[in-house]
């Protein structure tokens, strides 16, 4: 039987303008955009409410912190992945390509090991089993100053819905952390240890990316291209960095840290993402480049939640009131997302797409949800 639902007297923010009508739904997708106030029998009536795309996020670390959510703390993880999809969706996010950490360090002072396969198997059981409200994805974030990347990497299939694989380089001293006092105190504020700990950490650090680095750099964009995922940059600063990530086929940059970087990725052709949270702060907890400066100059062309799944919504209505155009401040966080990673079906309001979709006001500079729709399904 067709599932039909028919929503009206919505304010709807289509690619390049917001109209009054509504909106019919059939078996999931849009089949009628509808213009007006008028209120049909049987249709919810969304009392001049705005209704955008369901949001699309590229990068979050949320998952990870569900499943520990203090140092040392690991949560039953079926149960961490309902509550992370769940927060999701109450945020208007209907789409997600949740970040995973693939290489791991087992030498050294600072140590860490393999989690991403195990918990995206767990991830996919309970999709198969339609215990999740959105869309999930993966985004494997390769850490090249590792020592297991290649075959933690190895352990995924195309099947894994690999959307993502991030080239992530945390080498002190360069990219997010040039500063290497601030990177002490990101540091020791996650894992407390000596002066003389610290110093053995870095100099790991320095160790694994003179032996690895160049060679896992290499075998994220070949994996990459066998999950048939989009590659991405993380963190760069200057033109060579963003001139490598061309060569590479890299089409998305993650949190460029520097507008001269930002400028670069443009000519490129690279898409620019910055992080929400760095956007309603003010500027980047790491000292870098604040998002409103790209904003402003014409630079950013995404927004990822990042670290707070809330922020996503937030700083869409935010970028909205410093451009003065609410659906070019939307679509970065539906359409140029939504492009970015080759997703066709959804992120616009339009005839034949998912019905993704969020219902919502404004109360000051908040967005106050009311409703929000995963392929037709209400899920918050």
């Amino acid at each position: 039987m067709t599932h039909s639902i028919t929503l009206a007297n919505a304010k709807l923010i289509l690619p390049r303008e917001t109209v009054t009508g509504g909106l019919q739904i059939e078996d999931g997708f849009i089949t009628a955009i509808n213009s007006g106030a008028a209120v049909p029998k049987g249709a919810i009536d969304c009392e001049g409410d705005y209704i955008c795309p369901g949001l699309i996020e590229l990068h979050t670390d949320n998952l990870e912190r569900h499943i520990q959510p203090r140092p040392k703390v690991d949560w039953p993880h079926a149960a961490a992945i309902v509550a992370h999809d769940a927060e999701l969706a109450g945020t208007g996010i209907t789409t997600v390509f949740d970040a995973m950490r693939v290489g791991s360090i087992l030498s050294g002072k600072s140590r860490y090991g393999q989690y991403a396969r195990q918990l995206a198997s767990e991830l996919w059981a309970l999709r198969e089993n339609d215990a999740l409200k959105i869309s999930h994805f993966l985004h494997l974030r390769a850490e090249v100053c590792s020592e297991t990347l290649a075959e933690e990497l190895a352990a995924f299939t195309p099947e894994d819905r690999v959307g993502i694989v991030s080239i992530m380089d945390h080498t002190p001293g360069q990219r997010q952390f040039r500063d290497l006092e601030k990177f002490e105190r990101y540091v020791m504020g996650k894992n407390p240890m000596s002066t003389a700990d610290f110093e053995a950490h870095i100099q790991n650090l320095y160790d694994l990316r003179a032996r690895y680095g160049e060679a896992h750099e290499k075998v994220a964009v070949t994996e990459a291209q066998r999950f048939g995922a989009v590659l991405a940059s993380h963190d760069d600063t200057t033109t060579a960095h963003v001139n490598t990530s061309a060569d590479y086929g890299i089409r998305l940059a993650e949190f460029p840290t520097t507008v001269e970087a930002a400028e670069a990725c443009r000519a490129q052709g690279i898409a620019v993402m910055m992080g929400a949270p760095n956007l309603i702060r003010g500027g980047s907890h790491s000292g870098n480049v604040a998002a409103e400066t790209l904003a402003g100059l014409g630079l950013l062309d995404i927004l990822s939640s990042d670290y707070v799944p809330a922020s996503l919504f937030l700083a869409a209505i935010r970028l909205g009131e410093i451009w003065g155009d609410m659906p070019r401040a939307i679509a970065t966080v539906t359409a140029a997302p939504a492009k970015a990673v080759a997703l066709q079906d959804r992120g616009q309001i339009a005839e034949g797409l998912r019905a993704d979709l969020v219902r919502f006001r404004i109360s000051g500079d908040v967005p106050l949800i009311h409703g929000v729709w995963s392929r037709g399904r209400q899920v918050g």
